[in-house]
C-alpha cells in the first residue's frame, strides 16, 4: 500500500515508503536530525576544505607531524571522564553490520562489547540503513528476534552475558542522499546518529540510568577539530534529552596517519565524552598510502607484509596506548580478519595460531582490548588477554599507565615500511578489489574473501595501493621480477583475474552478480590520474535509488 512519511520543515525522503521505516522516520526525529544538520554544517564544511588543504600540502612534498600550536595540550596533565564501570572490561569486542541476525549473534557471541557498523561493514542503501535503525531499537528494547526459514531457526537474546552495544555512525565526508535537508543530501553521520539517539535515549535512561550510554565508536577522523564537532554533537543530544553531560560516550578509531599525531588532542576536544582510542589498523594503512600519494619514495610492498610488526605500525599502536593510558581511557586493539575454515583443520588451526600470536603481542603492548571480526575467534583472543590480565582486573589503564616507555617520535611514525611487491600481490589486490565491490554494490558490505572478512578498509587498501603502483610503474620483485606495473600489464592481470573469479564463484553467479559492474568501477579508480578520496563515495551514487514521485534537486552537495 502506498504512505508517505510525515516529515519535517525542510527535509524531504528520497527513499521508498515503508511503515517500519516511517516508524524510525517520524516528523519528530527527522527534526531533530536536521536540527543537528543546521547546527554544524558550517562546522563539518569548513573541516572537510581543511582536509583538503592538508593534501594539496602532503601531495606537495608535506609530511604530517604534531601540531606545534597544541604542544600545551600534549604536555598537559589533564585526564577524561572516569570509564564507567558498566564497560570498564572491553577486552574482546566483535564487530559487524547492524543485520538483523548479525546483532543477534553478535550480542549474544560471548564478546563484551558489539560494535553494530553503519560504517565500513555496511553497504549503505536504504533497506540496510533504515532496517538497521529498526534493528537497533528492538535490541534495545529487548524484542528483536529473527526467524530463518532455510534453517527453520529463530534467534532471539539470551538471558544472560549480552555484550554493550556501541555503535558506529559514518564519516564525516559522507552525505545521505536518500535524505534532504533545505534541498541538500544530510549529513550521513548526523543521520545515523540522529535516528539511533532520538528513539533509544530514553530507553537508555530508563533501563539502565547514568553510566549506560549510549555508546559510540567514531571513523575517519584526520583533525582534533573533526573531534570537536563530535564532542558539540553529544552536548546538544544531551541537552535536548535531558540526560546527564557525559551520559554519551564514545571511542575514537585512529584509522588515518595524519590523526596519529593528534592522539591527544582529540581525547582532549572529547574530555568528557571520552572512551578511549582504538588502532583502526586497516584503514591506517590505506590512509598511508594516500597520505603520501605524491611520494614516489613511499611505496607500500604487498598489502599481506604490512602489519603490525612494521615499524610505523608498532610505533602507531605504542603512542595510542601510551597516550590513552595518560589520559585515564581505554588503548583499543586492532581487528582479527580471519575467519574460521571449516573444511581444513590444519590450515583452521594456523589461521587461529597467527591470531593468538597478534593478540598476546597486543595485551603485552598494553592493549586493553581487541577486535574480533568472527564469533570462532572470540575464545582465541579472550583466552590471550586473560592470560595476561587475569580475570578480576578490567583493563591495563592503571596497570600500564606507571610504565610510561620513552616517546614516538614523528619518524618513528613516518618510517617507509618494508618488504617486496611481487605479481601476486597485484592480483590479489584486484580479485579482492573486484569481488569486495560487486557484494557492496549488491548491499553487502562485509564480505569473507579467502579465509579474511573484508570489509571497505581493506578494499581500499587493495584500490590505493595498485593506484600508486600504477602511477609510479613500481617495479616488481620475486614471481614478476623486473616487470613494472604499467597500464598494459595491469589491463592483462584484471582480465585474467575476472576468469579467476568467474571460475571461483561459477558462471551463474558471476552472470547475476555485479562483477562486471565492479570490474570497470575499480578498474577506473585504480588507473584515474587523481587518487579518488574513497572508493564507496564514488560508488555510493550507483546504490542511490530515489523514491519515483521524488524530483531530486539539482546539485547535491553539502
Amino acid at each position: 500500500m502506498a504512505g508517505h512519511y510525515d516529515v519535517a520543515e525542510g527535509v524531504d525522503i528520497r527513499g521508498r515508503f515503508d511503515p517500519q521505516f516511517a516508524e524510525i522516520l517520524s516528523r519528530d526525529a527527522l527534526g531533530f536530525v536536521a536540527d543537528l544538520h543546521r547546527r554544524f554544517r558550517d562546522r563539518v564544511r569548513y573541516a572537510m576544505s581543511c582536509r583538503e588543504g592538508d593534501k594539496a600540502r602532503y601531495n606537495s612534498g608535506g609530511l604530517p607531524g604534531f601540531d606545534p600550536a597544541t604542544r600545551h595540550v600534549r604536555e598537559g596533565e589533564w585526564v577524561c571522564a572516569p570509564v564507567p564501570p558498566v564497560v570498564a572490561d572491553r577486552r574482546v569486542e566483535i564487530t559487524g553490520p547492524v543485520e538483523r541476525k548479525m546483532i543477534i549473534n553478535a550480542l549474544n557471541s560471548g564478546a563484551k562489547v558489539f560494535m553494530a557498523d553503519f560504517e565500513d561493514a555496511l553497504s549503505p542503501s536504504w533497506e540496510n540503513l533504515m532496517r538497521g535503525q529498526v534493528n537497533l531499537r528492538d535490541a534495545i528494547n529487548g524484542t528483536i528476534t529473527f526467524h530463518d526459514q532455510a534453517r527453520s531457526r529463530t534467534y532471539q537474546l539470551t538471558s544472560h552475558g549480552i555484550a554493550k552495544l556501541f555503535v558506529r555512525p559514518r564519516g564525516w565526508h559522507l552525505p545521505e542522499s536518500h535524505i534532504f535537508v533545505d534541498g541538500h543530501p544530510a549529513i550521513a553521520p548526523l543521520v545515523d546518529f540522529g535516528l539511533y539517539f532520538f528513539h533509544n535515549a530514553a530507553a537508555f535512561r530508563h533501563n539502565h540510568g547514568q553510566g549506560y550510554g549510549p555508546f559510540f565508536y567514531l571513523p575517519k577522523m584526520e583533525h582534533s577539530r573533526e573531534a570537536g564537532i563530535w564532542n558539540s554533537v553529544f552536548e546538544r543530544a544531551e541537552e535536548w534529552s535531558g540526560a546527564e553531560k557525559g551520559t554519551i560516550r564514545a571511542t575514537v578509531l585512529i584509522e588515518t596517519l595524519p590523526a596519529a599525531f593528534q592522539m591527544d588532542e582529540i581525547l582532549y576536544e572529547l574530555r568528557d565524552h571520552s572512551l578511549g582510542l582504538n588502532c583502526g589498523r586497516w584503514d591506517y594503512i590505506f590512509s598511508y598510502v594516500k597520505t603520501f600519494q605524491a611520494h614516489p619514495d613511499r611505496l607500500l610492498p604487498d598489502r599481506v607484509q604490512v602489519g603490525m610488526t612494521q615499524h610505523f605500525m608498532t610505533s602507531y599502536s605504542h603512542l595510542l596506548i601510551r597516550t590513552c593510558h595518560k589520559r585515564g581511557v581505554h588503548a583499543m586493539g586492532g581487528m582479527a580478519a580471519q575467519i574460521p575454515i571449516r573444511d581444513d583443520p590444519s590450515a583452521n588451526e594456523a589461521a587461529l595460531e597467527l591470531v593468538r600470536k597478534d593478540k598476546e603481542r597486543e595485551v603485552k603492548a598494553g592493549h586493553d582490548g581487541t577486535w574480533a571480526a568472527h564469533p570462532g575467534l572470540i575464545p582465541s583472543c579472550m583466552q590471550a588477554f586473560t592470560d595476561h590480565m587475569g580475570n578480576d582486573v578490567p583493563n591495563q589503564i592503571e596497570t600500564a599507565k606507571q610504565e610510561d616507555a620513552a616517546a614516538v617520535a614523528e619518524e618513528d611514525l613516518l618510517q617507509i615500511p618494508r618488504g617486496v611487491r611481487t605479481m601476486e600481490g597485484l592480483r590479489l589486490n584486484t580479485r579482492v578489489g573486484i569481488q569486495y565491490l560487486a557484494a557492496w554494490l549488491g548491499g553487502t558490505g562485509s564480505v569473507p574473501l579467502y579465509n579474511l572478512m573484508e570489509d571497505a578498509a581493506t578494499a581500499e587498501i587493495s584500490r590505493v595501493q595498485n593506484w600508486q603502483w600504477l602511477r609510479y610503474a613500481a617495479e616488481l620483485d620475486g614471481d614478476g621480477a623486473g616487470v613494472r606495473v604499467t597500464r598494459e600489464v595491469f589491463g592483462r592481470v584484471v582480465e585474467e583475474e575476472m576468469g579467476r573469479i568467474e571460475g571461483e564463484v561459477g558462471k551463474e553467479k558471476f552472470k547475476q552478480g555485479k562483477y562486471k559492474e565492479a570490474c570497470k568501477m575499480f578498474t577506473k579508480q585504480c588507473t584515474a590520474e587523481v587518487l579518488h578520496d574513497f572508493l564507496t563515495l564514488d560508488a555510493y551514487n550507483h546504490i542511490v535509488v530515489h523514491h519515483p514521485i521524488a524530483k531530486p534537486p539539482s546539485g547535491g552537495r553539502l
